[in-house]
C-alpha cells in the first residue's frame, strides 16, 4: 500500500503519482486460521519483522526487488516510519488520525499472519506490497496524529484484528467508490476531513461494520 514518499520531495505530480500506486498484486495470499486474533488475547506488538528488499535503478524499495535481510523494527517506531510516507504529514489531523489507526491495524493484522519468502520469515516488507517504510522518517504532525490514536483499535464488532487496506484514491472526492468497500481512499481521507469529518467518521464511512474501541493496556502519549 503506498500514497508517497515525503522526505525526498517529490517534485512533479506525475513522480507523486507513481508512488501512490498499490503493489498488492504481488502480496502473498493468506488463509484462513483457525484462531480467531482478537484484543482478548492477542498482546499489542512490541515488535515486527521488516523484510528490506534490494532498491530499484532510482534508488526507490523495490516491490520486486530481492529480499536481503529481515530486521526486527520497534513497532511504534514503524508505524511511525510508514504513516508520513502514506498520508501527507501537511494534511488535516483527522486524516492523519484516521491514517494512523488504518497503518497500525494493517500492520499488527499481518504481525499475526507472518509469512515465508525465500527462506526469510517476516510480517511485512518495506514496499508498496505492505507499506512503505522508511527508516528515520517519522514527523512532528505524524507523530502526533499516530500517538494520539495510539490507544485506538478499529476491530470487528467481536473484537477480531483485521487488516485495514487503503488505497490513493482521486484528489478533491470522497472516492465514493471505496465507501463500504473495505478499504479507505488516502485521499478521500483528506477530502472528507477538509468537510470536518472526525477520524471515525472518516473510518466509518471506509469501513463498514467495524468498532473503534480501547486497546487493553495501551496509552497514548
Amino acid at each position: 500500500m503506498s500514497l508517497h514518499q515525503n522526505m525526498t520531495k517529490i517534485n512533479t505530480l506525475s513522480s507523486l503519482l507513481a508512488t501512490m500506486i498499490v503493489g498488492i498484486v504481488i502480496m502473498p495470499i493468506h488463509h484462513a486460521d483457525a484462531q480467531v486474533f482478537n484484543l482478548n488475547n492477542t498482546g499489542f506488538p512490541s515488535n515486527i519483522r521488516v523484510a528490506i528488499r534490494e532498491n530499484n535503478p532510482w534508488g526507490e524499495p523495490d516491490p520486486r526487488g530481492a529480499i536481503i535481510y529481515v530486521k526486527t523494527v520497534n513497532f511504534d517506531q514503524y508505524c511511525r516510519n510508514v504513516l508520513p510516507n502514506e498520508w501527507f504529514p501537511t494534511w488535516r489531523p483527522a486524516a492523519l488520525e484516521a491514517g494512523a489507526i488504518a497503518v497500525k491495524m494493517f500492520a499488527w493484522y499481518h504481525h499475526i499472519h507472518p509469512i515465508t519468502i525465500g527462506g526469510f520469515t517476516f510480517d511485512v516488507d518495506n514496499t508498496i506490497n505492505f507499506q512503505l517504510y522508511r527508516a528515520q522518517s517519522e514527523q512532528s504532525d505524524t507523530d502526533q496524529a499516530y500517538y494520539q490514536s495510539r490507544s485506538l483499535a478499529f476491530v470487528n464488532p467481536n473484537l477480531e484484528i483485521t487488516e485495514l487496506p487503503y488505497r490513493a484514491g482521486y484528489p478533491n472526492s470522497p472516492n465514493w467508490q471505496y465507501r463500504n468497500a473495505q478499504k479507505m481512499s488516502q485521499w478521500g481521507s483528506e477530502y472528507l476531513a477538509e468537510l470536518g469529518r472526525t477520524p471515525i467518521e472518516i473510518l466509518n464511512f471506509y469501513y463498514s461494520g467495524k468498532l473503534l474501541t480501547t486497546i487493553p493496556k495501551v496509552g497514548g502519549l
